[in-house]
């Protein structure tokens, strides 16, 4: 994790909240977009763990009321990551499609998608778990499907003395111990921390 990620949460408010008057600030939204496509194919979700503003609300804000409950597994399915995908990106395309191309109406349609994603944060990071969004989030998706097999976590198994600190760190609540080729993982190197033996590494 970056020194600056705990306070880019900030971000996904002002562009959330301040797009409301000024909504240019929505442009936030295909600027994070087109970082997660350029990162992806080199590093994987890296992007979702370091740099996402929502990501970084979740972590940072969200966790403070959240229930703190396992992550379902249908979270995890491409079959309910894929339709989301598509209903979410096929909004908004015909959102920018149907206006008069003017750009606070574009950067409205970008504040739209950007509430649309900060509601669904909150609603499932307090119910369930701060990350349970970023299962499913769109970019997140496009992070996992583009950058598959990259910048992979390695274990040592002959140094891992199984102490389990690493899982309770693992925002995405991965078995890092067990399967440390996860798609999903955010490459946000707080298991590598905490691992008292150096076990993990990327």
């Amino acid at each position: 994790m970056l020194k600056v990620t705990p306070y880019l949460g900030v971000l996904a408010l002002i562009a959330c909240v301040g797009g409301i008057w000024y909504p240019r600030l929505g442009y936030l939204v295909p600027v994070v977009f087109l970082a997660i496509l350029i990162s992806s194919p080199f590093r994987g979700r890296w992007f979702c763990g370091n740099l996402c503003p929502w990501g970084s609300f979740n972590d940072f804000f969200v966790s403070r009321i959240t229930r703190g409950r396992p992550l379902p597994p249908v979270l995890s399915s491409m079959a309910l990551r894929v339709p989301i995908f598509v209903l979410m990106m096929g909004f908004m395309m015909y959102r920018l499609l149907t206006i008069g191309g003017l750009v606070d109406q574009i950067g409205m349609v970008f504040v739209t998608m950007c509430t649309m994603n900060m509601a669904a944060s909150l609603l499932l990071g307090t119910a369930i778990s701060p990350r349970a969004w970023c299962n499913i989030c769109p970019m997140g998706t496009a992070g996992r499907l583009l950058g598959y097999g990259k910048y992979k976590l390695k274990l040592d198994k002959a140094v891992c003395i199984d102490c389990g600190k690493c899982l309770k760190v693992c925002p995405m609540q991965l078995e890092v111990n067990r399967i440390v080729d996860q798609p999903d993982c955010l490459k946000c190197g707080r298991c590598v921390e905490a691992c008292p033996k150096g076990a993990l590494q990327f």
